[in-house]
């Protein structure tokens, strides 16, 4: 079937905010939670999976945290949602297995470099309309 937890959506925005704040060093895993409002426990959790993956890398110690283990733009939406929530549309037939094969093709085309630049373009747009 088509199935997506809150895994991904999750995973997604951290990986959003740290490409878009981690361009100096490693970003503590507790700041990247909070600033994208995710519960540490369950990012730890999701992290450590992407790490193991080769998504990520760690740093211990006072300046540590997290950063890419890969470029942002060589890393798709559909490669962390098949890390975290297994094969999409593994088991799906018919008109399901055609619209799971629409929604890989869409999260394999796009990067989390994309993501961040979508963002960053979503809030400058945000600015300008009061």
């Amino acid at each position: 079937m088509i199935s997506i937890t809150t895994k991904s959506p999750y995973a997604l925005r951290a990986l959003a905010e740290l490409g878009r704040t981690g361009g100096d060093g490693p970003i503590p895993i507790g700041e990247l939670a909070r600033r994208r409002d995710i519960p540490v426990q369950f990012l730890e959790q999701l992290f450590a999976t992407l790490r193991r993956a080769g998504v990520l890398r760690s740093q211990r110690g006072v300046k540590g945290g997290y950063l890419f283990g890969r470029d942002p733009s060589e890393v798709t939406v559909l490669e962390v949602v098949e890390l975290l929530d297994g094969p999409l549309g593994r088991d799906a037939d018919g008109i399901l297995a055609e619209a799971a094969a629409a929604a890989r093709a869409v999260l394999e085309s796009t990067t989390i470099a994309d993501l961040v630049e979508r963002e960053t373009r979503e809030a400058g747009i945000a600015m300008y309309q009061i």
